[in-house]
């Protein structure tokens, strides 16, 4: 697969369960994942475990039906860009929310080494107020 077809996977799958699995299928051990400064769930995390801990599984049980909605890709040599929309409903408060993102992936040898959160976090923290 193309570094691009392998980013594709792990969005476009029939349902969230199928893109987990493309993203653990692909994932280097150390990945280095970073969730944008002023997000909810914002750092810098190692690892899938990790990953799944403190971003996975906060936003499957925080949040109905959160999802990334890309409106395309950009891709060259070893990066992969995808960019489109953030939505969802915060349970707490029941308040939906819509905003921008863009995430870069970075690839080496068919295996995602890094990806980095770029957000409007504004309407998702209104959303948890």
């Amino acid at each position: 697969m193309t570094n691009l077809e392998i980013i594709k996977s792990t969005y476009e799958g029939k349902t969230s369960e199928e893109n987990g699995e493309n993203l653990a299928k692909y994932v280097a051990e150390d990945i280095s994942w970073t969730e944008a400064k002023g997000f909810p769930y914002a750092g810098t995390y190692i690892g899938l475990e990790n990953i799944t801990k403190n971003v996975f599984s906060r936003l499957g049980s925080e949040w109905i039906d959160y999802k990334f909605t890309p409106e395309d890709y950009i891709s060259s040599d070893d990066k992969v860009v995808a960019y489109g929309t953030y939505t969802g409903i915060y349970k707490k408060t029941s308040k939906s929310f819509e905003a921008r993102v863009a995430h870069i992936w970075k690839l080496k040898n068919g295996k995602i080494i890094s990806f980095e959160q770029f957000v409007d976090s504004q309407p998702v923290n209104n959303a948890i107020k």
